[in-house]
């Protein structure tokens, strides 16, 4: 899908193209420089979602891309902006082609490797196993590889071919010809090309690097699989029909022929099919998704709805004022497809240092091989140097880096009620100094609980109608507070809406079992009545009903708490007034005093209303306060933050937070909250307790600090041995060992991080680095 950028003459089209075949960094530039060269396009590609954000003149058709993209030999095809589209495919027999692999390699590589257990005629048991590997197991190498060829460019999988079939070629030679087919051979060990005079075969190498590489890449998809779930998550969160009412007659039809002026139907529990405007009925609806609002708002006729909220009252029926890409949840969903179709500082630089590792290498064998042909050398030993280059070269390490450090943070953070995502989104952790925190379902519960009640008894005695923890209070006050609520939670026992159900419930835990209601109605928008034991008893709105000035008191200290208030009236008068909120979760406070020990600022970014707001920001000690935050909003602060040189940490669970979670330097999200969430955030909070999130931000900066040191061994690693290699001081079997012994130790360093423990002192411990 396309979307124009600009007006007049110049104006560019940015279109978003699915990228299928790609493996690599070397992949992501040739893409992004085979765009290039279509006059006035620039391209951004993200191998994590293998998607390609394109900015193009609007005479530059889409098929043109497309075709740019399939001559550089990928696939491609366009796709709606903030699609959910996910990575390069995996082959679908992959796991089969890597547990097959193993099994044939392993007993090559040990054989290759311990003379002792060298048997009369091993070398023929290990080229028999060799040989489905270097076909069926790598086949997927060579066929990228040949691709390249033929497009002239070289990417990892291309020494990865070149090294197999050279170490296979030759043993092949080797056995054939070269004296080393013989039964009762053994092959010692040697460090360098020319083996001591001796056949050698090179069948572990042969084996070892498609073993390694496979591993690799399988750990490594499932890591880059997440990059799609936020897109996919807010995809799924709309609804997929919807009831339409024409001329008198209900028919359901796929949310995709609604058109605007249409008229359909929401029932209790439904979602909203499209942004609309109520033209009957009245009802509550739960805006948590999207807005964060705790306390469900009530809409009726002429009040706009937004498509994906939750119907939690009386049924609706809306006129779509806006359908597809124009709601409010497709603009949500955009947002935050841009803010994950940037780069990270280090997938920059991979990408850059791998778009020249490659033909480098490539060169350096090639002269490696002129050199000693050129200097009279024997052709084995020449051959010799040149496969140990490529061998050495091969990108085991560097593939195995960053997935296997994220799969031990991955097991060890789960433990620990975290779960980290990727590298990208936590390089620039280490300078994180502002968190940005969502207050509903994050901070507090997110679910409405009875916080006070003040009856007109004793309403005029300050605070003897508030809720405690003990819920003690005189003789008088207790009866006729319990009285009340139970009476008021007999009627909203029958009610569906959320406030009802938490003074029921709040009624059933304080007054045990409740009586029956008869003549129970519901007024929409107002409140409930019935008979209870009696007694006329009403639940309504505080500005339904004349109050006291007590009581009147009671409701405006409420809203200054950011409480929802009703009033209870036993015959026709006024008996209480009932105040319901949020809670904040056990163990908020001490979560933020350990971050703010840690030297981290605490910015308190929410939906709700003001008043509610400043009560959850006073009792945390929070000092900074956005209240009334749409998702457009929350972008707004965190990019705002960032325009002002803070480096920012978003901590939410609902969709309203997604945006603003893939647009910081680091998103946390709760696993409670929303899937949109959870996919847009680079780390999630596992277990409900919040002060989970100090032990996230550890683990992830230890995360981040084991995969640089896995990358600066990787391509150490090859700085020292590629010119040992080439030098002659490194046969193809010995690189074949220190390639392997350099995945060991990249997977080694990965693994301890699941022995990590998280500090235990106090505040200030925390800020330690």
């Amino acid at each position: 899908m396309s979307a124009v950028a600009g007006t007049g003459a110049g104006a560019l089209v940015s279109t978003d193209l699915a990228v299928g075949g790609m493996t690599c960094a070397a992949c992501v530039g040739r893409v992004e420089k085979r765009l290039a060269k279509i006059e006035g396009v620039s391209a951004g590609v993200n191998l994590a979602t293998g998607r390609a954000r394109v900015l193009h003149p609007a005479g530059v058709a889409v098929e043109e891309l497309v075709a740019a993209v399939e001559r550089a030999g990928y696939t491609a095809e366009s796709v709606t902006a903030g699609a959910a589209v996910g990575p390069a495919e995996e082959e679908p027999d992959g796991r089969w082609r890597l547990l097959v692999t193993a099994l044939a390699a392993v007993p090559v590589l040990v054989l290759s490797m311990v003379p002792s257990w060298q048997f009369p005629a091993w070398q023929w048991v290990c080229f028999g196993l060799t040989v489905p590997v270097v076909t069926w197991g790598s086949a997927g190498f060579h066929r990228r590889a040949w691709q390249g060829l033929r497009h002239a460019a070289a990417t990892m999988d291309t020494l990865v071919s070149l090294g197999v079939l050279a170490s296979f070629g030759w043993s092949t030679y080797a056995l054939l010809f070269g004296g080393a087919g013989a039964v009762g051979m053994r092959m010692p060990f040697s460090l360098t090309a020319d083996g001591g005079g001796a056949a050698h075969v090179y069948l572990e190498a042969a084996v070892g690097v498609p073993l390694f590489v496979l591993a690799g890449r399988l750990l490594e998809g499932r890591v880059r699989r997440r990059s799609g779930s936020a897109l996919r998550a807010l995809a799924e969160l709309g609804a997929k029909e919807v009831c339409v009412r024409e001329g008198g007659e209900e028919r359901l039809v796929p949310i995709e022929l609604l058109l605007p002026g249409q008229e359909f139907v929401v029932r209790p529990g439904e979602r909203v099919a499209t942004d609309g405007v109520v033209v009957e009925g009245g009802s509550a609806l739960d805006l948590s998704l999207l807005t964060g609002e705790s306390v469900p708002v009530e809409v009726g006729p002429g009040d706009r709805v937004a498509g994906a909220t939750v119907n939690v009252g009386g049924a609706l029926v809306v006129r779509a004022t806006a359908v597809g890409a124009d709601t409010q949840l497709a603009r949500i969903t955009a947002l935050v497809a841009d803010a994950q179709a940037g780069k990270a500082r280090a997938q920059r630089l991979a990408d850059a240092v791998a778009g020249v590792f490659v033909p480098c290498v490539l060169a350096v064998a090639a002269s490696v091989l002129g050199f000693w042909l050129g200097a009279g050398a024997a052709p084995q030993a020449a051959v010799t140097a040149a496969v140990a280059v490529l061998v050495v070269a091969c990108p085991c390490a560097l593939g195995l880096a960053t997935p296997t450090a994220l799969l031990a943070a991955t097991g060890r953070g789960a433990e620990l009620g975290v779960l980290v995502r990727g590298p990208e989104v936590l390089e620039s952790l280490r300078r994180v100094d502002t968190v940005v925190l969502d207050k509903t379902g994050t901070l507090t519960t997110g679910r409405m609980r009875l916080a006070a009640v003040t009856t007109a008894v004793d309403g005029n005695q300050d605070g003897k109608g508030e809720q405690t923890e003990t819920g003690e209070q005189d003789g008088n006050g207790e009866q006729a507070e319990t009285g009340t609520l139970r009476l008021a939670g007999a009627v909203e026992h029958r009610s569906e809406h959320p406030i009802g159900r938490a003074l029921a419930a709040a009624a059933r835990e304080r007054c045990g079992e409740l009586p029956p209601v008869s003549g129970f109605r519901a007024t929409a928008g107002v409140g409930v009545a019935g008979t209870v034991e009696g007694r006329a008893v009403r639940v309504v709105r505080p500005d339904a009903v004349d109050l006291p000035p007590e009581l009147a008191e009671a409701v405006a200290a409420a809203g200054r708490a950011g409480r929802t208030t009703v009033v209870v009236e036993l015959d026709g008068q006024v008996a209480a007034v009932l105040a319901v909120g949020d809670t904040v979760r056990s163990g908020s406070w001490r979560a933020l005093h350990r971050l703010r020990g840690m030297g981290l600022e605490t910015v308190l970014l929410t939906g709700d209303g003001p008043g509610a707001a400043r009560a959850v920001a006073e009792e945390l000690g929070i000092g900074t306060v956005h209240a009334s935050a749409s998702p457009e909003r929350k972008a707004e602060v965190v990019a705002e933050l960032k325009a002002a040189g803070r480096t920012t940490a978003v901590i939410g669970d609902g969709v309203n937070d997604a945006v603003a979670l893939a647009s910081a330097d680091l998103g946390i999200a709760l696993a409670s909250g929303s899937d949109a969430a959870i996919g847009a955030a680079g780390l999630t909070l596992v277990r409900g307790d919040i002060e989970a999130v100090v032990d996230a931000v550890r683990l992830a900066r230890r995360t981040l600090a084991t995969i640089r040191a896995n990358l600066l061994w990787a391509f150490g690693y090859n700085v020292v041995l590629i010119p040992l290699a080439a030098v002659g001081l490194l046969n193809p079997m010995l690189a074949a060992v220190a390639m392997s012994l350099s995945s060991l130790l990249v997977v080694g360093n990965s693994l301890r991080l699941r022995t990590w423990q998280p500090g235990r002192g106090n505040a200030r411990t925390g800020a330690r680095r």
